[in-house]
């Protein structure tokens, strides 16, 4: 038996199950039913059972030994490649800059130290990302040696994201934050004011640069025990100099943009900037009657100007969430 099609002039071809026989010194044929009725696929496992192949359910053929994750390796590393970053780190494809990719992408699915970050790209994979990468082999030592080939690029790398992101005239964010240190080798680690409440331990100082928007474009680590605005030196260094910004706005907290600052770094390189006044200096205003609090019973920001503070534009707020954990914490006390 075989599976015939037969065409025809003014409508789809036939397809007929035939048998072929001998009528003396002649092979004919006879036509046993026809299945152009039938699906395509059905037609195919006709024909393909005829020429005598066994055909098993998929669910018999194989057996699932292993099945890694996928989507959310997909999910980050499409987001990763649509804001080309990985041209970002370096515009030609290498085994460190898939490396480095691979150790975002980790970073931001499973946070975990190097050598687990290794251990889930290799052959104890919790993940497809090694496979997709093509860094399944790599093991801690070869991830420290591509932050090393990183650290070398750094430079490179800020230029591109602030040609990206920065222009003359735009807000620059900059803050500054500590992370502890277990051990004694990082020649950085120093003790100093601990934001993660380790009095006891080593740390370092780290300050960023970002866009108005809050996308970082720089960063800097410091000694342990650097005082917060002693860093903004090195931030405006990076903004001038390197990426070739002649005015900007620069926006810190009022630990970082201190008097002392503004006098000596920011004045001198005619830059302006928005900070926050200390508690003690708004207590003044509101001594003096310059700032009432009445105000924020009509309006939630008001502007004034003071003596103290020539070619200064002073915007008051109330921030009632700040007010209201105030009044609990006196309550507590």
């Amino acid at each position: 038996m075989f599976i015939d099609v037969v065409p025809n002039r003014d409508s789809p071809p036939a397809i007929l199950l035939r048998a072929s026989y001998r009528d003396g010194s002649k092979v004919r044929k006879r036509t046993l039913a026809n299945l152009s009725a039938l699906p395509a696929d059905t037609i195919e496992l006709i024909r393909r059972s005829l020429r005598g192949e066994t055909l098993l359910p998929a669910g018999e053929s194989f057996v699932i030994e292993r099945s890694l994750p996928h989507g959310h390796v997909a999910a980050v590393l499409g987001v990763l490649r649509r804001l080309e970053l990985e041209r970002v780190l370096a515009s030609r494809p290498s085994p460190e800059r898939s490396l480095c990719t691979a150790m975002i992408v980790a970073r931001l699915l499973d946070p975990c130290s190097k050598l687990a970050t290794a251990r889930g790209l290799g052959e104890t994979a919790f993940t497809t990302l090694g496979e997709e990468l093509g860094v399944s082999g790599a093991d801690a030592d070869a991830l420290y040696e591509a932050l090393d080939w990183l650290l070398a690029r750094q430079d490179r790398i800020e230029r591109k994201l602030a040609e990206r992101h920065l222009q003359d005239g735009t807000l620059v964010l900059y803050d500054v934050t500590s992370t502890y240190f277990e051990g004694r080798t990082c020649p950085l680690a120093k003790l100093g004011y601990s934001r993660d409440g380790k009095s006891g331990k080593l740390q370092i100082v780290v300050g960023l640069v970002c866009s108005a928007e809050g996308c970082p474009v720089a960063v800097q680590v410091f000694p342990g025990n650097t005082a917060d605005p002693t860093t903004l030196s090195s931030a405006l260094d990076k903004v001038r100099e390197r990426f070739g910004l002649e005015r900007i706005v620069l926006v810190g907290d009022r630990g970082l943009v201190t008097s002392a600052r503004i006098r000596e770094e920011l004045l001198p390189l005619g830059l302006d900037w928005i900070t926050a006044l200390r508690a003690p200096q708004i207590k003044l205003l509101v001594e003096s009657s310059i700032l009432q609090l009445s105000i924020f019973d009509q309006q939630d920001l008001c502007e004034l100007s003071r003596a103290d503070y020539p070619d200064e534009r002073l915007i008051e707020c109330r921030n009632p969430l700040l007010a209201a954990e105030r009044a609990r914490k006196r309550e507590e006390l």
